[in-house]
């Protein structure tokens, strides 16, 4: 029967939050000695330890166990210790409270299931207790308990739990945050944590370890739709194998065989052929937590960053701009102006701060206030971002791992937030961007069809942009070197040139593709507007770098050759040529399509 009863029991995450002092530690001290979860001896030890130091025992040392959390009084990381309540075996997370150790806060309570935020009933609700109650629906932490501890020196009385119980559900309320309790405790005594106390007749509520068997576990990953962040595609050569395998770890959901997938942003269709693992059996289906590996029928051209979803199921959103809640603890303002990374699942993109919204003011008045431009450290903020390119993503309240981000300022995690509405169909910053320049564009006398008598050709950024990066390569400066000897005006960019010149730091990191695109798109729309044949070879860009593009370098247009596979789903490159041409074959090709495209305006083919 005892076996059985052991058996039944489940796993279950739970983190304890508040502001410093008031009692987080010694809450769960007293929880793992009233449970009798302590190793043998350990509680003899700490309070032997407490009278050779001349200190007086606090349940919070079991707890505190670096000397330096010791000699500081605070809970500098995150502590994880077990405890057993009647049906539950209880991983509990003393995350830090001191305004410093945020981050460590966010880091253990990232993963529990459910929270016990710790209110000090005589200093009342504090900075923290205000930021901690909104990180937890921040983090998706729907079953949150608030334990009004010290109780005692306040008399245990029911007026002073009241005010604190009204105040801070007035609080939480248009944060979207409801506790499902509300208990008055004395962690020093242990008063209504694993037993009832008669000191509060007048609560007839749950105590803490029943309220801890009484939470609902959160809606389990295996019951929403199939998602799957691409981390990887893999390719093995060898014996002629040329299958593309795409890898990742299942966020949501489960799929099988022969069911169609899609991917997003690309917007791109297949049907998984096989699940691949290694060393281990075929497989028919795979769920969540599972890393897994897919060849497809069709083999289709994706990036890692994609979301992998099933065809049948709701689509992602898939999108630029979005309403969001951030919490924000780099050191440097969140301001307007500046590029951020974004990581959602394993996507990487920029984005700029759009617009402040209101931000949290937790040190005063705990209001949300507009008048704010920037978002300081340790706010919490209600924004609007941007990324530079689409990206797939869930609404928060829609699917759980897809709906939250990290922002990471220069190299550092610097943020992280919640998604809370798509906001496309405004004009985009690029877009913005663009027609500024384009107002203010200082034009001279001479327009571009004179340049084009001239030269003979009109001014153009002729781009590979095929799959081949080597290929394209080699082809540009084919096609630059032919262009000139028919008397073209022609220039080759290399990507070097990109990343090396221009306004580019000394010693500055590689760009990325968004950057590369950037700088093409303005150094072509000057180059082209002098009527030069601009030639150059972009190896990896899909529809939404060929789009901004496109756009950074209006009112001039693209010519697009890409070799064998087009990478492209939306957007329909200029000439694509078969792969396996010789060399002298594409470069006559390609001179060909662009005679053919005007591009060339005095050419015999």
């Amino acid at each position: 029967m005892a076996a059985n009863l052991e058996a039944s029991r489940e796993p279950f995450s739970l983190v304890i939050v508040g502001h410093v002092d008031h009692g987080k530690s010694t809450v769960i001290g007293r929880l793992l000695a009233d449970t009798h979860s302590l190793p043998e001896g350990k509680l003899e030890q700490v309070r032997l330890q407490c009278e050779r130091n001349a200190r007086p025992f606090e349940y919070a040392f079991l707890l505190d166990a670096l000397k330096a959390e010791q000699a500081q009084g605070i809970t500098i990381d995150a502590a994880r210790c077990f405890f057993k309540t009647a049906k539950r075996d209880v991983l509990v997370n003393d995350a830090p409270g001191h305004i410093e150790f945020l981050k460590n806060m966010v880091t253990g309570a990232a993963r529990a299931e459910a929270a016990l935020l710790v209110i000090d009933a005589k200093e009342g609700i504090r900075e923290n207790s205000k930021r901690h109650g909104f990180l937890m629906s921040l983090l998706g932490i729907g079953s949150l308990a608030v334990l009004v501890n010290k109780m005692d020196l306040v008399g245990w009385s029911q007026q002073a739990f009241e005010a604190i119980r009204a105040e801070y559900l007035a609080f939480l309320k248009p944060l979207g945050v409801q506790p499902v309790a509300f208990i008055p405790v004395s962690a020093l005594g242990g008063d209504n944590l694993a037993s009832r106390s008669a000191a509060a007749p007048w609560y007839q509520g749950p105590t803490v370890l029943e309220q801890v068997d009484a939470f609902e576990r959160p809606r389990g990953r295996e019951s929403l739709a199939f998602r799957m962040p691409v981390q990887d595609i893999y390719k093995f050569t060898e014996e002629g194998d040329d299958r593309r395998i795409v890898a990742g770890t299942i966020e949501a959901g489960s799929v099988q065989v022969g069911e169609e997938v899609a991917f997003y942003p690309s917007g791109k269709r297949s049907v998984v052929a096989s699940i691949e693992a290694f060393a281990a059996p075929p497989r028919l289906s795979i769920g969540v937590g599972e890393a897994a590996g897919f060849t497809l029928s069709t083999q289709i051209y994706i990036k890692p960053g994609e979301l992998m979803a099933r065809a049948g199921d709701p689509a992602p959103r898939v999108g630029r701009r979005f309403r969001a809640t951030v919490f924000w603890m780099g050191r440097a303002p969140l301001v307007a102006g500046r590029s951020y990374k974004l990581k959602l699942a394993a996507a990487r993109v920029a984005v700029r701060l759009v617009e402040v919204r209101k931000v949290l003011d937790a040190a005063a008045t705990g209001e949300l206030e507009a008048a704010k431009r920037q978002v300081d450290r340790h706010d919490v903020a209600e924004v609007v971002l941007e990324a530079v390119r689409p990206l797939a993503y869930n609404l928060h309240s829609e699917h759980f791992a897809t709906g939250r981000f990290v922002l990471v300022d220069q190299f550092d995690i610097a943020g992280c937030g919640i998604i809370l509405e798509q906001m496309d169909g405004q004009d985009s910053l690029a877009a913005g961007h663009v027609k500024s320049r384009e107002a203010a564009w200082d034009r001279g006398l001479v327009d571009a069809a004179a340049r084009a008598a001239r030269f003979k050709h009109r001014g153009k950024l002729v781009l590979l942009a095929g799959l081949d990066g080597a290929g394209n390569q080699a082809l540009a400066k084919r096609l630059e070197q032919a262009l000139f000897a028919l008397g073209c005006n022609s220039y080759y960019l290399g990507l070097g040139n990109l990343e090396q010149g221009l306004d580019a730091n000394q010693g500055a990191a590689t760009l990325s593709q968004a950057e590369q695109v950037d700088r093409l798109g303005e150094l072509a729309r000057l180059m082209t507007d002098a009527g030069l044949l601009l030639v150059t070879a972009l190896p990896g860009l899909d529809d939404a770098d060929l789009e901004a593009l496109q756009a950074l370098q209006s009112p001039h247009e693209l010519f697009t050759i890409c070799v064998g596979e087009s990478p492209f789903s939306r957007v329909r490159p200029s000439l694509l040529l078969p792969a396996g041409l010789s060399p002298a074959e594409a470069l006559d090709r390609a001179l060909k399509g662009l005679a053919q495209g005007e591009v060339l305006t005095d050419y015999s083919i």
